[in-house]
């Protein structure tokens, strides 16, 4: 279990560098792009494309793999309110709930994001495709998150947040 931990935590970071290097990408992109309208007064879509592609997979990739449960923004107040046997039931009925709400939409999903395969980005050429992607492996995160949260409070193992007083152990 140890060995999981660490491999786990090892492929956090990679996650994260991943994120950082987005973000890095992203902001040159910015960068170049205020450069060349404003210095040069040559404005260039290429830049701003891939901003804002940078800013989409920055977004998802964070969210299916960056952000910790603890991370998320919650409802904690009414949470807070319940006793711990009601938090265990909010949780499975919120797991069940996205589980089944994801679990729903990925065909139509993956139906969607592999017909726009038809058409490309306007300056880099990039399919459509690839640029959604990163949503499908965002679900599929997803959905594997809130199966491991509904196991774990079906379990009764779930560490709540409120619990920890908002620290991270």
């Amino acid at each position: 279990m140890q060995k999981l931990t660490q491999i786990g935590a090892w492929l956090h970071r990679r996650a994260e560098n991943i994120a950082a290097l987005m973000l890095a990408i992203m902001f040159i992109a910015f960068i170049v792009q205020v450069a060349f309208r404003y210095l040069l007064n040559l404005p260039i879509g290429g830049a701003s494309e891939l901003t804002i592609l940078m800013w989409l997979w920055l977004v998802l990739w964070g969210a299916a793999f960056v952000l910790r449960e603890a991370d998320e923004i919650r409802f904690d107040f009414v949470l807070a309110l319940a006793g711990h046997r009601v938090r265990r039931v909010m949780s499975v009925l919120a797991a069940v709930a996205l589980l089944f709400l994801y679990g729903y939409s990925l065909p139509a999903v993956w139906d969607y994001v592999t017909f726009m395969k038809v058409q490309d980005t306007s300056y880099l050429d990039i399919p459509y495709d690839y640029v959604y992607s990163i949503y499908i492996i965002f679900a599929v995160a997803t959905l594997i998150r809130y199966a491991w949260l509904l196991w774990s409070a079906l379990t009764d193992r779930y560490v709540e947040h409120a619990e920890l007083g908002g620290q991270e152990e």
